[in-house]
């Protein structure tokens, strides 16, 4: 189904981007780091302000203004297609990713907050967290912190590796490059889990690009809104959002699953598997998860298993 497109400049608009045959864009920490660095990159590029932000496992949403209907798709087709290259180079693929992205705008303030609570929400609707806050990749809780998943990195007390890190996320940020997946893996190899999640919460940090003040400016204050979207799921009746399955938790518990049995080394690995191949996986991962048969072929990217 195609998406609608339509702006208004100075406006508020709301961009939802799907994905080929509706297949899994994120399977690691990684996915989301290199694709919120591409985005960060690409809003200060085209000068746009992006009011909401959130990734979930197979589509994305971003809450933005634009002068220019052009601006706001350069912008889009920046960070779509470069992240899209750099994943799919990791999984030896030649595919397209996503879809053409829908907008809708959204005119006055009753409409605003209600598209704003509507993503801050998506987390927990899907089953990925208990409150729109405590969803990582809605990145709500960056507004009033810079670790809210993580202890504080203090670098005087920090080790070799993690300070190296550090150093080599600075650099990109300066240079205005997005992260890349070579360098992620090389910077945290050496890291501890605790030491992995910093880093996550640094770099989100690093590259915030999110106006959180303007959006909270909606609603009064931080707490405020909270409780908006604590008391309310919020509407968007413009653009199709297909759900498939209860919730989508089964997809970390199906990438859990394929890292510790399958592609220990790198959970992409078998992404670059020709279909046939992947398909060979489908009863594993029916069998122990909470899977639907339509979310096992999204998390393989297989159209069908026969």
């Amino acid at each position: 189904m195609k998406e609608k497109r339509r702006f208004v400049a100075g406006a508020v608009n709301h961009c939802y981007q799907k994905t080929i045959n509706g297949e899994l864009i994120f399977y690691s920490v990684s996915d989301y780091l290199v694709c919120f660095t591409h985005i960060s990159v690409a809003s200060r590029r085209h000068a746009v302000k992006v009011l909401s932000q959130v990734l979930m496992p197979d589509h994305l949403h971003g809450s933005v203004v634009a002068e220019q209907k052009t601006e706001l798709e350069a912008f889009v087709q920046d960070y779509t297609s470069h992240f899209a290259r750099a994943h799919n180079v990791l999984c030896h693929r030649d595919a397209p990713l996503f879809c053409p992205f829908g907008s809708v705008p959204k005119l006055g303030g009753k409409d605003v907050r209600s598209n704003l609570i509507y993503l801050g929400n998506n987390g927990p609707e899907r089953k990925l967290s208990a409150q729109a806050e405590s969803y990582r990749w809605a990145f709500l809780p960056y507004s009033q912190c810079r670790h809210p998943f993580s202890e504080k990195l203090r670098l005087g007390h920090a080790s070799h590796a993690m300070r190296q890190a550090v150093r080599e996320i600075q650099a990109f940020r300066k240079a205005e490059l997005p992260m890349n997946y070579a360098a992620l893996q090389r910077l945290t190899a050496k890291l501890s889990s605790e030491e992995k999640n910093q880093i996550a919460d640094y770099i989100i940090s690093e590259y915030q690009y999110i106006d959180f003040d303007a959006a909270i400016a909606y609603f009064g204050d931080y707490q405020t809104m909270l409780e908006a979207m604590h008391a309310s799921k919020g509407t968007e009746y413009e653009i199709h959002e297909e759900f498939v399955g209860w919730d989508d938790k089964v997809y970390g518990h199906m990438s859990s699953l394929i890292q510790a049995h399958v592609c220990r080394a790198d959970i992409h690995d078998f992404l670059a598997w020709p279909e046939d191949k992947r398909k060979q996986l489908f009863l594993f991962l029916k069998d122990n998860t909470a899977a639907t048969a339509r979310q096992v072929y999204k998390f393989l990217r297989c159209a069908r298993v026969a």
